[in-house]
């Protein structure tokens, strides 16, 4: 079954920092040598990625027109049989709606965009080839990469939290949608602790952080191992597990009481 271990093929949103990069080497390092195409906005981390032997497609996640369609198709199309694709970029902010004139509504529409709407945008693209293959008997992935943010949301970073919620609720009806149809493309979520990243730098957070984060190397360890081919629909790492399991106790508590 194709996943992060055995993929021949696999496609990463955000793959030139943290977890979308580590990612990416890690799977380019496998013994059966897979291709694996990084896609990120950035160009000059795209460079630095290519010269580690990947493939590079520069994709702008924040203008969801009609070019990052044609773009996505291309990559798609390029003679590549892809058999998983990887949603990790993503992008932070701080908010605080109790001083309303601090709110910069062009940052909550850059994160809503970057972390939730251009997955379903992108998988409009991508789910065509996946449905082929389905139809040929064979498998393909869809990895989102959540937050344990995502049950239990952090007041400062409170966009931040609600789309990857959102993110959630879209892989369950996705996941449905595609069994229900008879479909082999699987979909994933990962849910890792707090990782290793350069995404809070803006804010000045980071050397606090970095004293309690997971090292990418870590994390890396944690999904790569073959459990992860599994059918298992969660991948819970660490702390994440314990933050998942106590939001969902109570709500079956709440929902039991009434």
């Amino acid at each position: 079954m194709p996943g992060l271990s055995t993929s021949r093929s696999t496609l990463i949103k955000g793959s030139t920092l943290g977890i979308g990069r580590a990612l990416a080497l890690a799977l380019s390092a496998l013994l059966h040598k897979p291709q694996v195409t990084a896609c990120d906005r950035r160009v000059e981390r795209l460079v630095e990625v290519r010269e580690k032997g990947l493939e590079t497609r520069r994709l702008d996640f924040g203008n969801l027109d009609g070019c990052i369609l044609r773009r996505v198709i291309e990559v798609v199309l390029r003679g590549v049989n892809l058999d998983t694709v990887i949603f990790n970029a993503g992008i932070q902010h701080q908010f605080d709606f109790s001083k309303p004139e601090s709110v910069k509504m062009e940052n909550v529409i850059q994160e809503l965009t970057l972390n939730y709407t251009s997955v379903p945008t992108m998988l409009t693209c991508i789910l065509p080839h996946f449905q082929k293959r389905s139809a040929e008997g064979k498998e393909s992935t869809v990895i989102m990469i959540a937050s344990g943010l995502s049950p239990v949301p952090l007041p400062t970073v409170p966009n931040y939290c609600a789309t990857k919620a959102a993110l959630h609720s879209f892989a369950l009806s996705l996941r449905t949608m595609l069994c229900a149809s008879g479909s082999k493309v699987r979909v994933v979520e990962v849910y890792p602790p707090l990782v290793e990243s350069e995404l809070h730098d803006s804010y000045g957070t980071t050397e606090k952080l970095s004293k309690y984060w997971m090292s990418l190397e870590e994390f890396v360890r944690q999904i790569m191992p073959p459990s992860c081919r599994g059918r298992r629909i969660f991948r819970l790492i660490r702390n994440s597990k314990g933050w998942w399991e106590r939001f969902e106790g109570l709500v079956r508590a709440r929902l039991a009481g009434r």
